[in-house]
Parts: structure tokens; C-alpha cells; sequence
């Protein structure tokens, strides 16, 4: 829930920002993310396949939510990070597998600090979660 906070603050809809062509005119996207988890074409694809999701849809919370559960638990098995560990896991997300595992991460200390975040959102949702969980 973190990272989909993170990446989408709970929007539905949520999209990268936009390219511009000569500074004002609208020209696409800087990436194919879209939706809660900010899940890129291919990405959403391969899940899609592999999940069994043919009609899961990115605009849908429940999916969403699948989706990254997916996507965690691919991490671990990739690249043996802990699906416990929101601020490595957060590192492989937004790196994509290749990147974290070749240490393209390590030389960017705004997303470092956004792991961060991420990595104490994490413990405050969890924390949140296990004062009510008996009442759920």
C-alpha cells in the first residue's frame, strides 16, 4: 500500500507527467504508467499473462493491489529481496529488476530518500493496520 501510495497518492487515474515539443505543445508521456500502481505497458502485460488477469484493469484497486502483490512477490523470487523490505522493494519497482540488480539505484539520492518515505509509510500502514485488525 506504500508503494501504491507512493506512486499514485490513491488516484485512479493517475499518470506521468507530460513531454512537451518545443516547450508548449503536448507531446505524449515520459512514461506508459498509468493507474494506482503506475504500472508500465509491458509490466502490466507480463503480469496479465502471468497472473491469469486477462481483464484486470489498472484503474481498479483490487487489481492494483494484486498487481503489485505480483510484482513483490517476482521480486523476491528475482532478486531475493524480502517482501517485508518496502524500501528495496520500492528500489525494484521503481528500477525495474535489471536496474536495482546492476545498482542503478545507488547513484540517485532523491529516490533513495523516496525509499525512504516509502520504507516508513510502510511501517505507519502497518502499524495502523495491526491496532484494528481484530475488528476486521
Amino acid at each position: 500500500m506504500a508503494m501504491m501510495y507512493q506512486e499514485s497518492s490513491f488516484r485512479h487515474d493517475a499518470q506521468p507527467p507530460r513531454r512537451y515539443l518545443l516547450g508548449f505543445i503536448p507531446w505524449g508521456r515520459v512514461s506508459t504508467a498509468y493507474g494506482y500502481a503506475q504500472a508500465k505497458d509491458e509490466t502490466w502485460a507480463d503480469y496479465k499473462r502471468e497472473a491469469g488477469g486477462m481483464f484486470a484493469s489498472r484503474d481498479n484497486f483490487g487489481d492494483a493491489l494484486d498487481f503489485m502483490g505480483w510484482y513483490m512477490d517476482k521480486t523476491q523470487r528475482v532478486n531475493g529481496t524480502s517482501k517485508w523490505d518496502a524500501y528495496a522493494q520500492y528500489l525494484n519497482y521503481h528500477e525495474g529488476w535489471g536496474g536495482y540488480r546492476n545498482g542503478s539505484h545507488k547513484s540517485k539520492a532523491w529516490l533513495l530518500r523516496t525509499a525512504t518515505t516509502v520504507q516508513s509509510r510502510a511501517e505507519r500502514f502497518g502499524a495502523q493496520y495491526r491496532s484494528c485488525e481484530k475488528s476486521l
